[in-house]
């Protein structure tokens, strides 16, 4: 866990009363498993665009938040889950033409070999899904994921999610390599160790009587710590496990939806063909929604003998829900917004490291921005307690980040795609300010 989740029993002190009754209800109901962002917790109550507002009616930029991608409380979004609530809300074991529309609008973003959809409510969903069929197609068991993944909650999914901490035991038949490191490696070091690390993974499971069944990334690596490029770099990975016979599948819950800038899917930057993508988080911007977008011929045999029902998934209010972004992606050009002001950002958090050195290295893509913190920029070394003073720094000055990466080292920096060029300015001066006082 994070330092910056940390929540000491001095933070407690420091609260209102207020503040400290609804946590010691929240506690004795919800139990010990939650956790708090910041050391001083948020206590939010209304979102709108790129702001949230507390209790006290203080605002908030949300500089964190992929979920509301569109914006929080988007009004075309409210607008299309409101009036199909009020009409219908069913499952997919009846016809709904909403449904169909929105299967086809979403797989028409991605490439053609990737046409067919299913739906989840959630990413975890999603991915537990995508297990059963690799397994299915392959006849194999063996999964491949990083070493700090994050891939979801269910028991299967739970043992390659090694971000979960130490409760979570990884599965036998799974195998972690190390996340690639644009920061400590050449674009080709980095290109040819990360192919050779799936590479051995494969091997092993073999030597261990375990037939690989596929290999999972976040294409942008988000727990990893945000390693972006060079473009390319994952196809030596991708070429390993589909000539050992396994499925690649491409996790975009999180850079997924045009957050990237360059593509609308951060596979895409890479030149690889996925045989399943996993997609979640952004999709209904606040509504529960998920699903796997695959080739027709991985789910052509498990389809008709698995058969496969979500009560909940792609229903009638999610695809509207879904539909209302996609249609607010392109009318509103969200993915060039998030390139071109993601450039911007990149640019004004690239100034303020020529004058703070703790900024060890910026990078990303797109509205999707890791900035690791060092105590000693020439030896690299993590700063994580340095981290943690950052971002409750950029808190007590009302603009929200978090902190990823092994080392609890890296500013994770990912705003709704609405964000503005007026927008980014004010976190790098924030960013300024915190990093002047300390």
């Amino acid at each position: 866990m994070s330092m910056v989740n940390a929540f000491s029993r001095e933070d407690f002190e420091r609260l209102s009363e207020t503040e400290r009754a609804l946590i010691a209800r929240r506690e004795k109901v919800l139990g010990p498993a939650y956790r708090l962002f910041y050391e001083k917790p948020l206590h939010l109550v209304l979102g709108e665009g790129v702001f949230l507002y507390d209790a006290a009616g203080e605002r908030y930029l949300d500089a964190y938040n992929n979920v509301a991608s569109v914006g929080h409380c988007h009004p075309r979004v409210v607008e299309a889950i409101t009036r199909q609530t009020a009409v219908l809300n069913t499952h997919t074991r009846y016809l709904h033409e909403g449904i169909v529309d929105y299967a086809e609008a979403l797989t028409a973003t991605f490439p053609g070999d990737l046409s067919q959809a299913m739906f989840t409510c959630t990413g975890s969903e999603a991915n537990d899904l995508a297990v059963r069929i690799a397994r299915f197609v392959t006849g194999g068991t063996g999964i491949i994921a990083t070493e700090l993944a994050y891939h979801g909650l269910t028991s299967a999914v739970a043992e390659f999610s090694p971000s979960l901490g130490e409760a979570v035991t990884l599965g036998a038949h799974v195998r972690t390599v190390p996340a690639p490191d644009s920061y400590r490696h050449s674009p080709e070091e980095m290109m040819e160790k990360f192919g050779r690390d799936v590479s051995a993974a494969i091997a092993d499971l073999k030597r261990h009587g375990i037939k690989p069944a596929m290999l999972i990334t976040d294409t942008i690596f988000s727990s990893d710590g945000i390693f972006a490029g060079p473009k390319g770099f994952l196809k030596p990975a991708v070429d390993a496990i589909h000539a050992a016979g396994g499925l690649f599948v491409a996790d975009e819950v999180q850079p997924g939806f045009g957050r990237t800038g360059e593509a609308m899917w951060g596979f895409e930057r890479h030149g690889v063909s996925p045989d399943m993508v996993t997609i979640g988080k952004p999709m209904g911007n606040g509504y529960p929604m998920a699903g796997i977008v695959l080739r027709p011929d991985v789910v052509a045999e498990f389809g008709p003998r698995a058969r496969y029902f979500n009560t909940f998934g792609g229903n009638p209010v999610a695809a509207a829900a879904g539909k209302a972004v996609l249609d607010t992606i392109r009318t509103e050009g969200l993915q060039q917004n998030a390139l071109e002001v993601g450039q911007c950002l990149m640019d004004g958090l690239k100034g303020l490291s020529d004058r703070y050195p703790a900024l060890g290295d910026i990078r990303g893509s797109g509205l999707f921005i890791g900035v690791e913190i060092v105590a000693d920029p020439a030896t690299k070394q993590p700063d994580a307690a340095l981290t943690t003073r950052i971002v409750n720094g950029l808190r007590e000055r009302r603009v929200l980040i978090s902190a990823s990466g092994p080392n609890a080292n890296i500013l994770k920096i990912r705003p709704p795609l609405v964000f503005s060029r007026e927008n980014a300015d004010m976190l790098v001066a924030a960013l300024g300010d915190t990093l002047k006082t300390l």
